[in-house]
């Protein structure tokens, strides 16, 4: 069943990062977000929201969160002009992008029937030293953002975790 588990392991070197900073926390502002960006046509890959960094304590001190998205690079020029009319809008601190990640992917159908899947991927790239800057997890696939220089590094720590290509 192990060669079984994990069919592939990919890499994305042409993805940016881009991060909605100080967003307020509260409903329907991730909505006007991405519809904003869905309108120019731009598709977004992974997305991951903080929980909230303040803690209102009073009126005036409402809670803020950031929110992160990737993108291909291909859009960054398009998807900054739109996010940031769009942060303006609703309050944000503003923007901040990186284009020196990679996405690595680990696919494979038999991940959700079996355990400790994401541990050892984690583990793997925890043993080179790796960081990881966001997670993304469906049923066939864990995805992970990480520092672009480290991204072949990645594939071939959890190539090894998980015995592939032998």
């Amino acid at each position: 069943m192990e060669e079984h588990l994990i069919t592939a392991v990919a890499i994305d070197e042409k993805e940016v990062k881009v991060t909605v900073l100080d967003v307020p926390d509260k409903p329907g502002v991730a909505a006007k977000i991405f519809a904003g960006i869905a309108q120019r046509n731009i598709n977004v890959d992974m997305i991951i929201q903080n929980i909230s960094h303040r803690k209102p304590k009073t009126e005036n001190r409402k809670p803020k969160t950031d929110l992160s998205f990737t993108i291909q690079k291909e859009d960054l020029e398009k998807t900054l002009k739109e996010i940031k009319k769009i942060a303006d809008k609703i309050g944000a601190k503003g923007v901040n992008y990186d284009e020196d990640i990679a996405k690595v992917s680990v696919i494979g159908v038999g991940m959700r029937s079996h355990s400790g899947v994401a541990a050892r991927v984690f583990s793997a790239l925890a043993e080179q030293k790796i960081n990881i800057g966001m997670i993304s997890t469906s049923e066939i696939k864990i995805s992970c953002v990480v520092k672009k220089n480290d991204g072949r590094k990645a594939v071939r720590a959890i190539h090894k975790k998980f015995k592939l290509g032998r």
